[in-house]
């Protein structure tokens, strides 16, 4: 059974239509899950039976740490990929209006920098993040089963193997964006917490506490907010995703809005493949179809697009260019 969130309200939005918000525990959500997909590439789930406990955790401790004097903070970065970053948003001079920390999900070394912030505080900042990670890991796997059964497709474990892969080259990142001074009544193109893009993993995970900023563009190219919820998570599609199903599933452009007096905190699972995997549309859903894309590794995939800015097309560099 799949439920209709309320339409946004927030300035800035144009609530014309509905996100889907898919109930996990009925049994009809794997036919909702691929809807979404197509026509969003973007959806809410509930009672996804992650522990709230350990979301309450992870967001102590994260806003403990962004609560820092700026002096400590940065002994954590600067990223390089991973690290501590302000403002500045990859090498290509995107910024927003953010602080953030960009970790791995599999190796120890990300945490012995927080030692001399946090002491022996350190190990239980580590503990926390790596039990959250293998927590939404599992959960972004179940949705890709799910998908993966939606679409018919064996073996059902297509795409969650390899985030579930021990060289899978996913990432954790903490965002958080501060109350921003200057807040405008009316235009909010001048402060934009984190620009418009696409992910170009898998998917996405995401949670936040219930501040709003959130927005998705519609395939009009209009963009609409959405509600937070503290309770929820929300999926993106990835760019990857969107070539293995050769476009029936959408990459969705978002960005997020600043506030003017509270601080928006949100916790991202990007499940990506390891460097080496070659990606390209599943000859199971190709159906007689011409592929759209150009086959390509993640590796490959990922260096082109830490050379582009936020906003670029990232797909269209590997988009297969019809015959005139």
């Amino acid at each position: 059974m799949v439920v209709l969130s309320k339409p946004a309200t927030q300035q800035f939005s144009k609530p014309k239509t509905f996100v889907p918000l898919i109930d996990l525990s009925k049994p009809d959500s794997k036919t909702h899950l691929v809807k979404a997909c197509e026509e969003f590439g973007f959806f809410e789930v509930i009672n996804h039976g992650f522990p709230f406990e350990l979301i309450q955790e992870l967001e102590a401790q994260a806003f403990k740490f962004f609560s820092l004097p700026l002096s400590d903070k940065l002994k954590a970065g600067p990223p390089d990929p991973f690290g501590y970053g302000d403002k500045k948003i990859g090498p290509n001079g995107d910024v927003g209006w953010v602080e953030y920390l960009l970790l791995t999900t599999n190796t120890h070394s990300d945490y012995q920098k927080f030692k001399s912030i946090f002491g022996e505080a350190a190990e239980n900042f580590r503990c926390v993040v790596n039990e959250y990670v293998s927590a939404v890991k599992k959960m972004a796997c179940e949705i890709l089963e799910m998908l993966a059964d939606g679409l018919k497709i064996n073996p059902r474990n297509c795409f969650s193997k390899l985030l579930m892969d021990e060289q899978s080259d996913s990432v954790f990142r903490l965002n958080h964006y501060p109350p921003c001074p200057q807040f405008p009544e009316s235009n909010g193109k001048n402060f934009i917490g984190f620009g418009e893009h696409t992910d170009p993993q898998i998917i996405s995970v995401l949670r936040s506490n219930n501040i709003s900023g959130l927005q998705i563009a519609l395939k009009d190219g209009n963009w609409i907010s959405i509600p937070p919820d503290q309770n929820s998570f929300f999926i993106n599609v990835g760019d990857s995703l969107q070539v293995m199903t050769n476009g029936k599933f959408k990459s969705v452009r978002h960005r997020v809005l600043t506030n003017g007096s509270k601080s928006r905190l949100s916790m991202i699972y990007f499940g990506g493949p390891p460097l080496s995997e070659k990606i390209a549309p599943l000859p199971s859903l190709m159906e007689g179809e011409d592929s759209l894309y150009k086959e390509f590794t993640w590796f490959e995939y990922k260096k082109s697009a830490y050379k582009s800015r936020l906003a670029d097309n990232r797909l269209g560099l590997f988009e297969k260019i019809a015959a005139s």
